[in-house]
This record gives structure tokens, sequence and C-alpha cells, in this order.
């Protein structure tokens, strides 16, 4: 049977390792789909790295649109990276009636209702495993292996950066600042970290998620974002001596006045799974109606990892391609026509519980002041941890942990306990999730 002919678009770390894993794995590959899937040409602006990468019967060119134009060519692999050019090039592959597969996760959450909607108009499939949490299959369990239930919610740890500095912080006690040069110095976070450290490459990942999870268009628009750049090592131990640890959280969860899609630091119990999930590592939870709590771990970026679903795509598509489109699995899980634009809450109507901490004078009455006014916005405490003060010094760190409450609730409870002439610095304030 003829070869699936592939065009590959960027030969960075994931395009070569796309490359050399399906190099080295052909024979199994081809044992599984009963025929080659072969990548015969190669877009790279640096062609002369991408000639040493490639054998000598794959074309290299300069330009991604050669690419594209070829007739020979039956899936376009896009990991250029970005929302410019990238979806210029994605768009015209889908016109060119070419399937396409991506592992761009930021061009998929901003403008994958419009890729969608083209391709199905187009009748080609567009392949996105690789978008979110690397190797780990979550996409394809979502779209097929949970195909039989109703998803309650979702939370992942779906940024290795932010999770490995979160680990660095916590077991060897470091600054943000700190650790995020470790990070960098590793190779795990780029010289500019902003969309890792400020939450926007979760957010990006778990728009995804919500999107087939829940049956709605891609909401990043509407998502709450809060990075991890304020968390303080004090919090972090704190958050251990209570029984804690503190994670990057991308969580969407379906209620009955809408969808919560949000990214911010939680606490979450030392005996939860996720909360064990360390380093560079990625995890998605999974909670459903029939089969309960599902947990996919694995490792989240890097070149093979990455490749291995970026080419698991492949074979997917290369195994229908040849069926009617009407037929295949839906890109997000439901079919196009009965996807529902759901409300996405505002972060004010989410309900939580959480983490305070005050820097308060050690003197009589301040638990009592602090305690009445959580009292008076109908709020509870869970548990309490009051450092002793230093000595020589005349104020005292006090932890609360509380029950649930709304969030506009617990701001409005906040701001009234920072006017108390006791309370010396800024409420630090976390949120706490209960992911059992």
């Amino acid at each position: 049977m003829k070869p699936i002919q592939v065009g590959l678009l960027g030969l960075g770390t994931v395009g070569a390792g796309t490359y050399a894993v399906l190099k080295r794995n052909q024979a199994e590959i081809q044992r599984r789909l009963g025929r080659a899937v072969v990548i015969t040409m190669v877009a790279d602006l640096d062609t002369t790295k991408a000639r040493a990468l490639v054998d000598s019967d794959c074309q290299v060119v300069s330009d991604a649109k050669q690419v594209i134009a070829n007739p020979e060519i039956d899936i376009v692999i896009e990991l250029i990276g970005g929302y410019g050019i990238a979806l210029e090039l994605v768009l015209s592959a889908i016109d060119a009636g070419k399937h396409v597969v991506t592992a761009n996760k930021a061009l998929l959450a901003v403008h994958g209702n419009e890729i969608f909607a083209a391709a199905q108009r187009q009748g080609v499939m567009i392949g996105f495993e690789a978008a979110v949490a690397g190797g780990i299959p979550i996409i394809k369990s979502l779209r097929e292996g949970l195909s039989a239930n109703r998803i309650e919610w979702l939370a992942g740890i779906i940024n290795g950066t932010t999770n490995f500095i979160l680990t660095e912080m916590r077991e060897k006690s470091l600054s943000f600042e700190a650790a995020l040069h470790q990070a960098q110095a590793l190779g795990y976070a780029e010289a500019d970290p902003t969309f890792d450290i400020q939450g926007i490459d979760a957010a990006h990942k778990c728009s995804i998620l919500a999107s087939m999870a829940f049956g709605i268009p891609m909401p990043f628009a509407k998502a709450y974002i809060e990075g991890i750049v304020h968390l303080q090592a004090v919090d972090i131990e704190f958050a251990k001596q209570l029984g804690y640890r503190i994670k990057l959280l991308g969580i969407a969860k379906k209620t009955a006045h809408g969808i919560e899609l949000r990214v911010h630091p939680g606490l979450v119990s030392k005996e939860s799974l996720i909360a064990n999930v360390e380093g560079a590592m990625n995890a998605v939870m999974v909670k459903a109606d029939a089969v309960g709590t599902t947990l996919y771990y694995g490792k989240g970026a890097g070149g093979e990892p990455t490749a291995s679903a970026v080419i698991a795509d492949l074979i997917d598509i290369a195994r229908l391609s040849s069926a009617d489109a009407a037929c295949r699995v839906p890109y997000l899980a439901y079919q196009p026509s009965a996807i529902q634009d759901l409300p996405v809450l505002s972060i004010d109507d989410v309900q939580t519980c959480h983490y305070l901490r005050l820097g308060v004078a050690d003197q009589a009455g301040v638990l009592a002041n602090v305690t009445g006014v959580l009292a008076e916005f109908g709020i509870s405490i869970d548990a309490m941890l009051q450092q002793p003060a230093s000595q020589g010094h005349d104020q005292t760190e006090l932890i609360i942990l509380t029950h649930v409450a709304q969030e506009s609730v617990m701001k409005a409870a906040i701001q009234k306990i920072q006017q108390l002439p006791t309370v010396l610095h800024p409420v630090v304030r976390i949120r706490k999730e209960d992911l059992s």
C-alpha cells in the first residue's frame, strides 16, 4: 500500500523528536497501521541544520508554503508555534484539503473555533493530542475513552515549568526567583518564562480540555488566570505544616449555573494523588459520572514524549482518512452541531475553600477581631495555625483555613479584615481545592 506522505513544518526539539521516533519505530508503526508513514518534506528556516537531522531522501525547504503546495503531501504537521504564521499555514493546509497535526496549544485555544470550522467544511481531520500534556493521551481519553460519561470536572498540573519551580521551593526552601533561575539553568524554563509563570500556558491547555469535556466553544478568552509569581516560600512552608502542597492548577468544572474555568495556585492535600506529582511532570484528574475519578500522568513536554503524541495522531489520521467524514470522531468529542455556548462563570461566582495568612500585632483580641469579621460574612473556619512571635518582635503570623465560601464574599471579608488596625500587612489568600 502507498505510504502516507507527511510534511513537517518546524524542526525544533519536537520536530526533530518526531522525525527520529517515526524513523526508529517505522516497522512497529507499519505493523499496527498496515502501511508506512513517512516524512518526505521538511520546512525550516535553518535549512543547514535541518539537512543534518533528516535523511537525504527527505526534501528540505525554507518556505513552509512549498510543503502545503506539494500535491503528494497527505498530512501537514505544524510545529512552528505562536499565533501568527502558524495560523496562516494551518488554514492554508486545510484549504488545500490536507489533514493537519499540531502541538500548538496557544493557536488552538485562541483560534480553535475558526480552525475546526474550516476543517469541517473541507472534510479534513485535525490532530492535537500533543497540544496538551505532551505525551499523556488525555485528548484521546476525553474524546473516546470517556465518551460514555458525563464529565463533572477536571483538574490538572499541565505546566511542567511551574510544577518544577514549586517543587524546588518546597523541597529546598528556595525563593520564587531562585527556583526560576534553577529552572532556566536546567532548560525547564525559557529565557522569557512569562507564559509559564503567569499561568497563560496552562490556561491555553485547560481551555482545550474544557471545550472537549463539556462540548463548548473554545473558552480561553473567558478563563480566569493567575500565575505563581507572587507565591512566597513562607506560604509553601505553612501549607506543608497544615498537610497541604501548593500546585498551579488548571480547573474546569460544570455547575448548575455554568462552567468554571480557572488557572491559579491551589492548596491540595498532601495525601492526594495530584499533590505527589513532582518536578516537571504533568497530571490530569477527570471526574466522570460512570467511571469515577481517573488520573493521567506522565511527561508533559520534551522532544520524544511530545513526538509520541504527534505520531499517534498521524496513525489515527492514516486509519481514518478513507472513512466518511461524518463517521469520524469529532474534533472536540461532540458533534459540531451539538456544541453549546454555555456561560463561563466569573471568578467572583466560584466557591472554594481558602488559605489566609495575616501578619498581625501580637496582642490580645486580634484573633477575636479577625474571626468576628469572618463570622459576619458567614465564613466558617476549618483550621488555624498561629506562629509564636519572635523574641523582641511585636507581630506574628496567623494562618487560617476556611470552609467553602464564594469568591466575592471572601474578597469583601478580606477587605474588611485589612482595615483592622492590628492587621499589619496585606492579607495573603490562596484557594484550597478538594480533589478527592
